[in-house]
């Protein structure tokens, strides 16, 4: 079979890649391998810049109807007591609302029902959407894409071929790219358990050894997330549920009756935090987006963000592609000049996150405490926070905010201008300079 575009992975960046094509005439074929909903834990969290993606694709109505708003994140320190209500030490709130944006939060949507949003918004297209569901993608044959469907062997030709498989991904393969990977001395245990019906914000609970978050979803559920050190999960197994109940009600005694619905491991998912990087993003007529591209540590929720705004810029190029008459291959370096300088920031933002929870020492926590609490004390720090991690633009930190953040200079008391961060918003020619660049 023919198609202009060839998607390999119908998960969200490979959907939302898809729809957007197919929304912009351009007929799409992608390739599914799974066939019903995966038990597996994926990203969550939509940050702001995803949300006006979403919005611009037609869908963040259905989006925000089955999502739960975080406006808000919250960073507490406390001393824990062994069967006691712990101690608090510091509570510190950063505020999406200080982004000069109309996207003022964040919204935690389940996964699988942001991928059938995003699935039933291209089958709208049906002349232009093309969706083999249960179909692996093998490879490249002969310079086609060979994929199993059944028993079948399908052959699909195309103008572009795109990997959002995922880390294990046959176009990364073929591309021949070199990949950079970071380990880290933690692993994670998350689960959804019930939540009260007024615990309504993200919160990220610590201590010198210990590291919980709390993401509220819809349906009075919540997603936790439990830090351990690498190796340690065999031998928390074998002390047996009861020590997730107590680490959890000793952190937060408002989930400790929630916590009690974990009644078999087999709902514990052990998640194994690593990052990687590769040096280029396309090669001929192959591209990748998403996690065959690039992996980032979960402690700021980007992976599933950066694979949705990877998807919008190589749609947006693409379909201009098309329409302007212009040869797809010869354009593709666009989609890696915008996004691969961005991926890598917000990849160094992550690790530095993960540092700051990796180690295990009471006077490393009162470093962290110290600086958690600068970034809402010093309103730029604030602002820069929260509009890097929204997505929404970069705005680096100089070495005067680390030392303001560090405690060797003063916190800063002037509010930052909504004026002042509209140069540090990404604008329409940031995000798809092509249209500027190439015309006439």
């Amino acid at each position: 079979m023919k198609t202009e575009v060839f998607v390999a992975g119908g998960g969200v960046g490979g959907l939302m890649l898809a729809a957007k094509l197919a929304s912009r005439g351009v007929h799409v074929t992608i390739a599914e391998q799974l066939t019903k909903e995966s038990p597996v834990y994926k990203g969550e969290l939509l940050q702001p810049k995803t949300l006006a993606i979403l919005e611009d694709l037609g869908v963040i109505d259905e989006i925000e109807a089955c999502g739960h708003v975080l406006d808000q994140l919250r960073f507490q320190e406390i001393h824990r007591r062994p069967h006691q209500t712990p101690v608090e030490i510091n509570l510190t709130e950063l505020d999406y609302g200080r982004v000069a944006s109309r996207y003022d939060h964040s919204l935690m949507v389940p996964h699988e029902k942001t991928k059938a949003i995003l699935r039933n918004k291209g089958k709208s297209y049906e002349e232009y959407f093309h969706y083999l569901k249960g179909a692996r993608f093998l490879g490249f044959e002969n310079g086609v894409a060979k994929v199993k469907q059944g028993k079948e062997i399908i052959y699909v030709e195309a103008q572009v071929y795109v990997g959002a498989e995922g880390r294990s991904s046959p176009t990364r393969d073929a591309m021949n790219v070199k990949v950079e990977r970071t380990d880290y001395n933690h692993h994670f245990l998350t689960v959804t358990i019930p939540r009260p019906e007024d615990f309504t914000k993200g919160k990220i609970i610590t201590t010198s050894t210990c590291f919980l978050g709390l993401f509220p979803l819809p349906d009075n559920e919540v997603r936790t997330v439990f830090l351990i050190k690498a190796g340690e999960y065999k031998t928390i197994k074998e002390k047996g549920l009861e020590y997730l109940y107590q680490a959890y009600g000793e952190l937060e005694p408002e989930l400790a009756d929630g916590v009690k619905a974990i009644t078999d491991w087999k709902t514990v998912q052990l998640m194994i935090p690593f990052t990687y990087h590769v040096d280029h993003y396309y090669a001929g007529n192959l591209a990748i987006i998403g996690d065959a591209a690039h992996t980032v540590h979960p402690m700021a929720g980007e992976g599933m963000n950066l694979a949705v705004q990877d998807a919008d810029v190589l749609g947006e190029l693409l379909a201009w592609c098309k329409e302007e008459g212009k040869p797809y291959e010869q354009y593709l370096h666009y989609y890696e000049d915008v996004r691969k300088p961005r991926v890598s920031f917000l990849l160094n933002l992550s690790h530095l996150s993960a540092l700051v929870y990796s180690f295990r020492f009471e006077l490393w926590r009162k470093f962290r405490t110290k600086a958690v609490q600068r970034i809402y004390d010093d309103d730029q720090l604030h602002v820069k926070q929260m509009l890097n991690i929204a997505g929404l633009g970069r705005w680096d930190f100089s070495l005067i905010d680390r030392a303001i953040q560090g405690s060797m200079l003063p916190a800063r008391r002037k509010k930052v201008s909504d004026r002042k961060q509209q140069k540090y918003l990404f604008s329409e020619r940031d995000d798809y300079p092509w249209r500027y660049e190439e015309k006439g």
